[in-house]
């Protein structure tokens, strides 16, 4: 738990109640403030925060930057460039026989004290863009950091009370004990991003309270590469997707699925792109990240007997460090196809076609992602309307997410609810009917 912040967990969330039902969150003038004031944070702290990120998870500078930090900021400067709009009533018409004074609109209040429990890959971007979303909606937050991060953790626990409201948002430290005690409390609404085991823990306990719940969750993101694409080019974005934070990162690419001659050429392409990318030794690449840890390090070294190593493989567990690696001949039953890789493996599995590339897919959970590289809008369409994903991108990985208002989020065994941008707004608020009829 924050040192900083000995209260118990029952105490802060009473103390955030209260607060909240005062109204002090409510105006926007205060939503506002909040926004800035964690802008600045963001801004003047970054190399506070990208040093932590380093020693989490060996992020280079430009990527804490460029997909934690400034990510963040981007977000927070497209809710303050629309929250008044958003925020308007929206007005509807009335039934006649109602009257002609009869008056309908929808307003957005916030839902009350939100937990916010954060994953430890993105440990920046993943607990404050959620923050960002119930601040705007006029919430009192609890900000839960990942422990696995705890250099990170450290630093937000320290500089968020320096600059956002105290009696409005609080920030709990710990492992599983803090968690537990946090997910026995009543909240309006837990928003949790990780993993489906975790995630059915936060169901059942929010069940005890009705409490609403967003399940931001992961599962295998296929990419489908079509005969006769530039292979080149999907390698170096194959390549950048996966391989960036080392894998650990939920919408990456999980694994190729194409024909098999393609599959042959789409090899060597691979091979290139990671020695473009981080040159012919990634450990000395001071933009290649690390594992977070042993039993993550460990984990991932089980799963290189499932294909045949056409690059990488490399891996010293005394710096975490594990190589981009991609494995060919992989069997659809072997190890690294059964579970979220969430590193920096990428299996390349055959299919004779589309078809039975669609049946692949739909043969498994719905993913979190899911990715074409192809040139024919008929095969686009196809995929578009005959699988299920929580988002499909074409020709580009992972990019979506930068989109602010498309919905991030997934379905079924990927996840539920969506936040980002607008989204946000809607996740962490009720829509409230109205209807006004003057009296007389």
């Amino acid at each position: 738990m924050n040192q900083s912040s000995p209260e118990q967990p029952a105490d802060t969330v009473a103390r955030l109640r209260a607060t909240f039902r005062t109204g002090r969150t409510k105006p926007v003038e205060w939503r506002t403030a909040q926004l800035r004031r964690l802008r600045d944070l963001l801004t003047e702290h970054r190399e506070d925060l990208a040093a932590a990120l380093h020693a989490d998870l060996g992020k280079s500078a430009h990527e804490a930057h460029s997909t934690e930090i400034d990510f963040t900021v981007r977000e927070i400067d497209h809710t303050l460039g629309h929250l008044a709009d958003w925020l308007r009533p929206e007005f509807t018409a009335v039934p006649d026989h109602l009257g002609a004074d009869a008056t309908a609109w929808t307003q957005y209040d916030p839902l009350g004290v939100v937990l916010v429990i954060a994953p430890w890959n993105y440990p920046v971007q993943l607990l404050l863009t959620p923050v960002v979303g119930a601040l705007a909606a006029g919430n009192a937050v609890v900000a839960k950091p990942s422990e696995l991060a705890s250099a990170t953790s450290a630093v937000i626990a320290r500089l968020l009370p320096a600059y956002l409201d105290t009696d409005a948002v609080a920030v709990v430290e710990g492992g599983i004990p803090e968690t537990t005690a946090l997910l026995a409390e009543r909240f309006d609404h837990i928003f949790y991003t990780g993993n489906g085991a975790v995630g059915r823990i936060v169901l059942r306990a929010a069940a005890e309270h009705l409490t609403p719940v967003a399940l931001e969750l992961g599962g295998k993101s296929p990419a489908f590469v079509d005969r006769g694409t530039d292979l080149a080019v999907v390698a170096d974005r194959l390549a950048r997707g996966k391989f960036l934070n080392a894998g650990q990162t939920c919408v990456a690419p999980d694994y190729v699925l194409t024909d098999p001659e393609t599959a042959t050429a789409l090899e060597s392409a691979l091979a290139r792109a990671v020695v473009d990318l981080y040159g012919t030794d990634p450990s000395a690449s001071g933009e290649y990240g690390r594992i977070v840890n042993e039993r993550h390090f460990d984990r991932l070294t089980g799963l290189l007997d499932s294909g045949r190593v056409v690059v990488g493989g490399a891996n010293d567990r005394t710096t975490k460090y594990f190589a981009p690696t991609v494995l060919a001949d992989v069997d659809p039953e072997s190890p690294v196809m059964q579970e979220e890789i969430f590193g920096p493996i990428l299996p390349i599995a055959t299919v004779p076609d589309l078809d039975a590339a669609i049946d692949f897919i739909n043969d498994r959970d719905k993913p979190l992602a899911l990715y074409t590289f192809t040139d024919s809008r008929d095969t686009r369409a196809r995929i578009a309307a005959e699988t299920s994903s929580g988002a499909l991108g074409h020709g580009l990985p992972i990019a979506h997410l930068t989109v602010p208002d498309l919905p991030f989020g997934g379905v079924g065994e990927s996840g539920t609810g969506n936040y980002h941008g607008r989204c946000s707004i809607e996740t962490f608020s009720h829509r409230k009917a109205v209807l006004e009829k003057p009296l007389g």
